[in-house]
C-alpha cells in the first residue's frame, strides 16, 4: 500500500458583499494511503479521450474533516486537483473516491 501526503479542498460557502454567498475554496493536508490506484479513458465527442482515475485515498481525519466531510470537493494528487466523487466515512479514517479532474 503506497502512502499519500496531499491537500484536500473543502467548499465553504461565506458572504462576500451583504445578502451575495459564494463558496470559498479551504485547503487542509493530511496523511493517508492509497487504498485502489487505477485509470481510464472515457470516449468523447472530443478529439482526445478524458483521462479518469477511480483511485481511493485513506485519510487520517480530523475533526474539522468529519465535521465537513458533506463540503470535500477535490484532493491533490500526482500533480493534479482530482474531483472526490464519494466519501466513505470508517473511523478513524475517511475513504476519498476521486474520479475525473477537477475544474473548480
Amino acid at each position: 500500500m503506497a502512502k499519500f501526503y496531499g491537500i484536500v479542498g473543502y467548499a465553504e460557502t461565506a458572504e462576500t458583499k451583504p445578502g451575495v454567498w459564494k463558496p470559498i475554496i479551504v485547503e487542509k493536508e493530511y496523511f493517508g494511503d492509497l487504498v485502489r490506484n487505477t485509470r481510464r479513458y472515457e470516449s468523447a465527442d472530443q478529439v482526445n479521450d478524458n483521462l479518469t482515475i477511480a483511485n481511493e485515498i485513506s485519510i487520517v481525519a480530523d475533526p474539522y474533516a468529519y465535521e465537513n466531510f458533506h463540503a470535500m470537493r477535490y484532493v491533490e494528487f500526482m500533480g493534479a486537483k482530482w474531483k472526490i466523487s464519494n466519501v466513505e466515512v470508517q473511523r478513524p479514517r475517511l475513504i476519498l473516491t476521486i474520479g475525473g479532474v477537477y475544474n473548480g
